[in-house]
């Protein structure tokens, strides 16, 4: 295991070369001001609020003392949870609209959160829906189950379509369970992912056609409709409007690709009006290059460099096709962006220091980072040999610029160096007043899990660990 460390008391104003000729930034960029949890709680507020109203039509609309016999409490029970279900899953369609106002309060990291556990929610409502309604109506009918799904095939409008929906989003639901999603290549689970927005489609047929609440013309239909179509909108204006708006103004191609190790490469790119672009240090976009063999799919990677008015810059790993087709990028090849995105930012602080961890190329959004945090930042960065360690010149410029103090540690998780440091005590003994600060983590899922269970064990509060993650 090797160690080493790294401190500087005072600041150097001059630059640090970088590979193409290109320098890093000879001022540091000024600390952005906080954004606090407001938007967030407000937009939470707000969608309680929404599932409580859209359960209010049925529980006004019905009668005391309807409910007496089991059929008629079934059908009840089915009738809630087909309007919790699709309530949610205009909240699920929203919450990944990509609309820029969500992003600016939520950030892409919570917004996946929330997506991820509604989703889980919305699952179990579409099924307990489909499973009260079938049982409910089949004893009104004195029929089998299986015999009452024939009648609503065959008999009602748009019930077809509903069930290919209810399909449709458990092939999504199952796909989206860790284990799964892991075994599934990026591409087929991305597509997979994206067919959800069929249940859309095909859902709203049946809920105005037969829905007991939402058939009759009236305010609750009309509303219901209203809120389609603010959906609708904002995913249009999150996925085509707001993002061909970007491309227009900034028109970004490829400018240099330069390699950082043998299976890492740092992607120059340069547009128009870059010094306009809203950007923060620890954001990312997606990434489409319009290329042979890289156009028809985008991913989402980090900017490892803050926003300067002249270039931006990707640091990428290769695992795959798609990023090894990156390292033979040709200059003036066209870039389709998607962003900025998240909340893996120096903005979103809570207090005044920062300790952050990366791991390998989980360095990138905290190589941004550093350059807009305050000073007197740590940072930790974990990796297996040296030759796995990248950005170190920048690092080490960082250094002296943000009176920051770095750690290398070097090693695999199992040596006993390594270990030792980034348990509870290793982590107070670098950082005496880890509990006190913001901490940052970036890296593989073994070390940002092991590095969260160590910072909560050393008395890390959890509003204070930041964890970088990506949109759907």
């Amino acid at each position: 295991m090797t160690y080493s460390h790294t401190h500087a008391a005072g600041r150097r104003t001059g630059t640090t070369s970088r590979h193409g000729g290109r320098s890093a930034a000879p001022v540091p960029p000024q600390v952005p001001a906080r954004r606090g949890p407001g938007g967030r709680r407000l937009l939470a507020a707000l969608l309680l609020v929404g599932l409580l109203a859209s359960v209010l039509p049925w529980w006004l609309g019905t009668p005391a003392g309807s409910l007496r016999t089991t059929a008629a409490t079934l059908t009840a029970a089915g009738r809630i949870t087909g309007l919790v279900a699709g309530y949610l899953l205009l909240v699920q369609v929203l919450l990944m609209s990509r609309l820029p106002v969500l992003e600016r309060w939520i950030g892409g990291e919570q917004l996946g959160r929330w997506h991820r556990d509604i989703g889980a929610t919305l699952l179990v409502a579409v099924l307990a829906h489909l499973s009260l309604i079938l049982v409910g109506y089949a004893d009104l009918r004195n029929q089998s189950v299986l015999a009452e799904v024939g009648t609503l095939l065959g008999d009602y409008e748009d019930m077809l379509s509903a069930f290919v929906a209810t399909g449709i989003m458990i092939v999504v639901g199952f796909s989206s369970v860790r284990a799964i999603r892991r075994a599934l290549p990026y591409e087929l689970w991305h597509l997979l992912h994206r067919s959800s927005y069929l249940v859309l489609l095909l859902g709203f047929g049946h809920q105005f056609t037969h829905g007991a609440q939402l058939y009759k013309p009236g305010p609750v239909r009309s509303g219901w409709i209203a809120l389609y179509l603010l959906v609708v909108a904002a995913l249009l204006w999150g996925r085509v409007i707001a993002p061909l708006a970007f491309n227009l103004r900034h028109r970004l191609q490829v400018a240099d690709v330069v390699a950082e190790s043998p299976d890492t490469v740092s992607i120059y790119l340069t547009g128009e009006r870059l010094d306009r672009l809203e950007m923060l240090g620890g954001q990312h976009f997606r990434w489409r290059f319009l290329t042979r063999g890289c156009w028809w799919q985008s991913h989402p990677f980090s900017v490892s460099a803050a926003a300067n008015g002249r270039w931006l810059r990707l640091t990428v790993k290769v695992v795959g096709t798609h990023t090894a087709d990156l390292r033979d990028l040709d200059a003036g090849t066209r870039v389709w962006a998607q962003g900025p995105s998240g909340t893996f930012t120096a903005a979103h602080r809570v207090r005044d220091r920062a300790l952050l961890i990366a791991g390998g190329s989980g360095i990138t959004p905290i190589r941004a980072m550093l350059e807009e945090l305050p000073p007197g930042a740590a940072l930790i960065y974990r990796a297996r040999t040296p030759a796995d360690v990248l950005l170190s010149r920048e690092l080490d410029w960082l250094a002296q610029a943000r009176d920051t103090s770095i750690w290398y540690v070097i090693g695999s998780r199992d040596d006993p160096g390594p270990r030792q440091l980034m348990s509870p005590d290793g982590l107070r003994q670098l950082v005496p007043d880890v509990a006190r600060r913001d901490v940052y983590l970036c890296g593989p899922p073994g070390l940002v899990e092991q590095s969260v269970r160590a910072l909560r064990r050393a008395g890390v509060p959890r509003r204070q660990i930041h964890l970088a993650t990506f949109e759907l």
